[in-house]
């Protein structure tokens, strides 16, 4: 039997994409939820040793993008290399939003938001977000699980 309830949760995989002074980086995330209705606010989790909490915690705008089952390719690219020796956006389908922030087109989708605070949360910062813009570019597309990265074996857990 499981000794961690906690195990049997399933989270929505994202990609954080972030930019400061021109200097941009993107990672993965899986825990993030909608604090308030209508999903006008999200608290968001960075772990504090990525270089996207230090664009984060400079510029304080983030785009959160869905991903979707094709872009398995992403958590490596995206979540098991820095971005402070290397573009993670080579090669990377992107556009920029009207703050010239980064969001990545081949996600079912992006919000893009503001951060209005943040808090420390043990070995991660939790940052909460107001939710300026939503936008679905994909809406076929399939939602990437953290079950579903286990279940491929993209990841251990």
């Amino acid at each position: 039997m499981p000794k961690r309830l906690l195990k049997y949760k399933n989270y929505d995989v994202h990609s954080i994409t972030t930019v400061a002074d021109e200097r941009r980086n993107a990672n993965i995330v899986t825990w993030l939820t909608q604090t308030a209705m209508g999903g006008k606010v999200l608290a968001v989790a960075l772990f504090k040793v990525d270089y996207t909490i230090e664009l984060v915690r400079e510029s304080g705008m983030l785009n959160v993008n869905l991903l979707g089952v094709d872009q398995t390719h992403l958590i490596r690219k995206l979540g098991q290399q820095s971005g402070r020796q290397k573009d993670k956006f080579r090669n990377l389908p992107h556009a920029l939003d009207t703050r010239g922030c980064p969001y990545l087109t081949e996600a079912i989708g992006y919000a893009q938001c503001r951060v209005l605070h943040s808090t420390d949360a043990g070995d991660h910062e939790l940052f909460i977000c107001a939710v300026e813009k939503q936008v679905v570019l994909h809406p076929d597309k399939k939602v990437m699980t953290y079950r579903f990265l286990k279940e491929k074996k993209l990841i251990r857990g």
